[in-house]
C-alpha cells in the first residue's frame, strides 16, 4: 500500500486550492495547471512566478523573482493572464478569495486587505514561509524553523501560539489539514494531539500543499510530483 502517487511532470514548487484547483511552478518560473488528463496533465499558463498559491474558492496568486505580487485573472482580462497587484513579496498565501497573506524577503508579515490605498497591512512577527487556508487558519514557520499558528486577537500573548516541532514548509488547507516537512525533506502531518501534535508521513518532500478538501500534493528533491493516497493501492 503506498502513500504516495506519482504524476507525470516535473516541478519544483506545488499549490493544491482543491482536487481540482492544483498549480505549479517549474525551475525556471514557468508556471503550470493540472488539467487531470492522463495524456497531457499539465497546461502552461504565460507568465514567470517563484511563488504560486491556488485556493479552494478558484483564486491563485503569485510572487515573480523581483518581488512582484499578481493575481490570476484568466481571460477576464484582456490584458493577460495576471493582473499586478502593488506591494513587494517573496512569498505567497491564498486559502480564499479574502484570506491571503505573504512574506517579504526579510521575513516580515502581511495580510491582503482588499484596499487599493493600502493593499496590506502588517502583522507583527517574522516567518519564512506561511500558510492561509480557505477558512481563515494561517500557519508559518520562521528561520529556526519554529512553528506558529495565527491566533489573532483571541490571545493576549500576541499574534502567533508557537506550537511544538521544528518545520521547513507549512501547508494547512483547513484547521484540520495541517501538512510540513521539515530541512531533512521529512513529511509530518498534524494530529491536533497536545502529546504528540506531528504524525510522520513515510516519503521526502522539498514542498508540500494542502487543501480544504484534503487534497495533499508535493515534489521532491528531484521535482518529482506526488499526490497523497493514504492507504489506497
Amino acid at each position: 500500500m503506498a502513500h504516495w502517487k506519482k504524476i507525470s511532470g516535473g516541478l519544483s514548487g506545488i499549490s493544491v486550492g482543491s482536487r481540482s484547483n492544483v498549480w505549479g511552478i517549474n525551475p525556471d518560473g514557468a508556471i503550470y495547471r493540472f488539467t487531470n488528463d492522463d495524456a497531457t496533465p499539465w497546461h502552461n499558463v504565460p507568465g514567470g512566478l517563484t511563488d504560486i498559491s491556488a485556493a479552494a474558492d478558484g483564486t491563485v496568486w503569485g510572487v515573480n523573482a523581483n518581488h512582484e505580487i499578481f493575481r490570476y485573472v484568466g481571460d477576464q482580462d484582456s490584458t493577460g493572464h495576471w493582473k499586478k497587484i502593488p506591494g513587494g513579496l517573496s512569498g505567497i498565501s491564498a486559502g480564499s478569495r479574502s484570506n491571503v497573506w505573504g512574506i517579504n524577503p526579510d521575513g516580515a508579515i502581511y495580510r491582503f486587505t482588499n484596499d487599493d490605498a493600502t493593499p496590506w497591512h502588517n502583522v507583527p512577527g517574522g516567518l519564512t514561509d506561511i500558510s492561509a487556508a480557505a477558512d481563515g487558519t494561517v500557519w508559518g514557520v520562521n528561520a529556526n524553523h519554529e512553528i506558529f499558528r495565527y491566533v489573532g486577537d483571541q490571545d493576549s500573548t500576541g499574534h502567533w501560539k508557537k506550537i511544538p516541532g521544528g518545520l521547513s514548509g507549512i501547508s494547512a488547507g483547513s484547521r484540520s489539514n495541517v501538512w510540513g516537512i521539515n530541512p531533512d525533506g521529512a513529511i509530518y502531518r498534524f494530529t491536533n494531539d497536545d502529546a504528540t501534535p506531528w504524525h510522520n508521513v513515510p516519503g521526502g518532500l522539498t514542498d508540500i500543499s494542502a487543501a480544504a478538501d484534503g487534497t495533499v500534493w508535493g515534489v521532491n528533491a528531484n521535482h518529482e510530483i506526488f499526490r497523497y493516497i493514504g492507504d489506497q493501492p
